[in-house]
């Protein structure tokens, strides 16, 4: 019985259909099939019901999934502690958010590419919340305050947030000093979610409405610019518009909650250590962003 048979395996139950298990692999359909042909043979019990919608698993194959998906993992983490050390190989699939990904966290990435020439990477850019596990991914870097949620968190940083409007906005509806103010405002959204705001050590709950939705803080910045309405923004993000005066931040004594910067992953019987180093990799360049935010906020106080 071969480990990347079991793997395979792994990968088409989870994924739900040969063709979207091929992809998460980056091998043909052809190749998917035959490894799994070849266990099923091996095995002498069918895994796999094809049907035209995909691949459901048949009794024997949910039964032999868990045992799969285990030995796996196991053989994953036996090969890590063999390897010497620092050297990474088979594949890590990550997802980052458009949002400070290509600019803060694809350097990281790209230098763990370059010191382990090794490990093949399948990075996704999208501010969509991915499902790890149904969508084959080993983790994730997220930028936010996190719901609960059946994923191992680990923050690695930390970035500042602001209420801010534009001049035009400002001029024609006025700028909110309270949380009552805020809510009769539009703002910019980015989905139906509620916002936070600080008053003092206490969280308040904000439920705003507006027109105007988009699933990227870099969308909402340009909305905010053109003065379709109040944006909640990372202000590493709109720093030079801030400095312009083509943002200005409102609501100043109600302050948004800091974002926090993590790296999440499923629940697993231990973390693999190519998702170890990226973690340790994250921290270290999350203490330099963060450190330059606090002597940039420094200065212009002074």
């Amino acid at each position: 019985m071969d480990i990347e048979e079991l793997r395979t395996f792994v990968e088409v139950a989870d994924a739900g259909s040969v063709t979207a298990a091929a992809l998460r692999l980056g091998l043909s359909k052809s190749i998917v099939s035959r490894r799994l042909a070849r266990l099923e043979a091996d095995l002498g019990v069918q895994l796999v019901a094809r049907t035209t919608r995909g691949a459901g698993l048949t009794e024997a194959g949910i039964t032999f999934r868990e045992h799969a998906a285990r030995i796996s993992a196991e053989i994953e983490i036996a090969r890590e502690t063999i390897l010497p050390e620092g050297e990474l190989r088979g594949t890590l699939r990550i997802a980052a958010p458009v949002t400070f990904g290509p600019t803060h966290f694809a350097p990281v990435i790209a230098r763990m590419a370059r010191l382990n020439p090794d490990l093949h990477i399948r990075a996704c850019y999208t501010d969509r919340f991915v499902d790890l596990i149904g969508e084959g991914f080993d983790c994730a870097i997220r930028v936010g305050h996190l719901t609960d949620s059946n994923l191992l968190v680990r923050k690695v940083g930390y970035t500042p947030a602001l209420y801010v409007a534009s001049p035009d906005y400002i001029a024609r509806h006025g700028a909110p000093e309270t949380p009552a103010e805020f809510e009769q405002h539009d703002v910019l959204m980015q989905g139906a979610e509620t916002w936070l705001a600080l008053d003092g050590d206490t969280v308040i709950t904000l439920k705003p409405k507006g027109r105007f939705k988009a699933d990227n803080a870099v969308a909402l910045t340009a909305a905010a610019l053109a003065g379709i309405g109040l944006a909640g923004l990372p202000s590493e993000l709109i720093v030079d518009h801030l400095r312009s005066g083509a943002l200005v931040p409102v609501m100043r004594q109600y302050p948004p909650p800091t974002l926090g910067i993590y790296v999440v992953r499923p629940h697993g019987l231990h973390p693999a250590r190519k998702v170890r180093i990226l973690t340790e990799m994250m921290i270290e360049a999350c203490e330099g962003f963060c450190r330059d935010i606090m002597q940039r906020e420094a200065a212009e106080k002074s």
